[in-house]
């Protein structure tokens, strides 16, 4: 890929969203962890689903990558994968630090709340932590090598095939690590069903939004296809 060459005023602003859409991510990725342990259904009218409130957010930060791999390349959005993680990692000792102080008579939020809400954290964070490296990387990769292949042409196809197969590896991962052995393979099967088509919907219906966004960004920028954003 050709890097664009854009003058001081618009390389400052290029920094600026990428801090932004970085921002974004971390924020979402965090969320993920912190609201996993609660289970929702999510009717979609053709189907009920049972998944994980994590779920929610998590489409979110494979819509950024994507945004990040197709405007500032693969390296800058290998860097902020390693700043998610990073940022899991000090999340996961501040929830420990919380639980090391008892809480007092008037705290709204008892010992027992805290640990009900934040005990599995600990695995949750771990599974989605080896998940989520393993599907960014791959995510990010096949955005590369479809984006190669075809020449920077049609970006759905990068976008939903990248996307769809790194999040059948991140399903099968977390749902694999936090419940097999405490459930039957019947569930476990079940569970990484709906939430990979889950994730697949969340996918395709993000594609306008990607096109729109990177559609947005070319002509503020003045950036062809074939050029990605130094910073």
């Amino acid at each position: 890929m050709i890097r664009a060459e854009i003058n001081a005023d618009k390389q400052a602003k290029a920094f600026g969203l990428y801090l932004l859409l970085a921002s974004l991510f971390v924020t979402a990725l965090v969320v993920c962890n912190l609201i996993a342990n609660k289970f929702v259904t999510v009717d979609l009218g053709f189907k009920t689903f049972i998944v994980s409130a994590g779920i929610l957010p998590y489409p979110i930060t494979f819509l950024i990558t994507d945004l990040l791999s197709e405007i500032y390349g693969k390296k800058k959005t290998d860097q902020v994968v390693f700043v998610g993680l990073a940022a899991s990692i000090f999340v996961l000792f501040l929830l420990w630090l919380g639980n090391q102080f008892s809480a007092i008579d008037l705290s709204p939020v008892s010992d027992e709340q805290y640990t009900a809400v934040f005990q599995n954290s600990k695995k949750v964070i771990f599974a989605s932590m080896l998940a989520y490296l393993s599907a960014q990387f791959v995510d990010i990769r096949l955005y590369h090598f479809w984006k190669n292949l075809t020449k920077g042409k049609h970006l759905w196809i990068r976008n939903n095939f990248s996307t769809i197969l790194s999040q059948l590896l991140d399903t099968t991962l977390v749902v694999g690590i936090l419940f097999i052995g405490s459930l039957s393979n019947e569930t476990i099967l079940e569970m990484i069903r709906d939430g990979w088509l889950f994730k697949v919907i969340c996918a395709l219906i993000d594609t306008p939004v990607i096109y729109l966004a990177v559609y947005a960004i070319r002509r503020y920028f003045h950036i062809s296809p074939n050029e990605e954003l130094a910073i």
